[in-house]
């Protein structure tokens, strides 16, 4: 199994257009092959960040998510609202990757 922890930093003023532009992402995410948990939330110490916690079958799955055309999507949309970029962490056979 795979995990997947992902945080971005959100500009104040684009939060709300952030959270719900991601609720469409969530909702095709879920239907890809692989896919065993995609969820997002505003973390409980910083109104201003987003964290996305993802659990996958396989590293296969993890990657065919990365070219599904939704996410093309979601990255252009998602890119201006944010203040920087996204920290990707996976989680696998007890190691961590950071991105």
């Amino acid at each position: 199994m795979i995990y997947v922890i992902a945080t971005t930093p959100v500009k104040p003023e684009c939060r709300e257009a952030f959270i719900a532009g991601h609720k469409a992402c969530i909702v095709e995410t879920l239907k890809e092959k692989g896919c065993l948990s995609y969820e997002g939330h505003v973390s409980v110490n910083d109104p201003n960040l987003y964290v996305v916690v993802e659990r996958w079958e396989t590293r296969e799955d993890l990657n065919a998510h990365s070219r599904a055309p939704h996410i093309k999507v979601w990255r252009e949309y998602s890119t201006p609202l944010r203040a920087s970029p996204t920290v990707i962490e996976i989680i696998s056979d007890g190691k961590v990757e950071k991105f």
